[in-house]
């Protein structure tokens, strides 16, 4: 039983700071200007990204398009019709890969 609590605690040490890297790649690319994980700022939560893609399929090459091009449309409602601002080539494609795996993973 002691050693599963350790193993937990292990794991956790790891993930909480693959979490930490992923929220600073965020800050360094201008990401939480408009966005925070748990509250909408100017666009949407990432926790509600998460909810409303999950599941789909393909959402990983939809979601790094709408990231490197921008856009508007998909979060009106949230938003008030701002739109998001293209990423690429500002931010790195592999960089804008990692960001989306972090917000599906929430």
């Amino acid at each position: 039983m002691k050693s599963t609590a350790v193993l937990f605690g292990a794991v956790s040490l790891v993930l909480s700071s693959v979490a930490m890297a992923d929220l600073e790649l965020a800050k360094k690319s201008g990401c939480l200007a408009c966005h925070s994980v748990e509250k909408k700022v100017v666009g949407p939560a990432w926790k509600d990204v998460a909810a409303k893609y999950k599941g789909q399929a393909d959402v990983k090459a939809t979601l790094i398009e709408k990231v490197k091009k921008g856009g508007k449309g998909n979060w009106t409602e949230v938003t008030g019709g701002a739109p998001m601002p293209p990423y690429s080539p500002r931010v790195a494609d592999a960089d804008i890969a990692k960001l989306i795996d972090f917000v599906m993973g929430l």
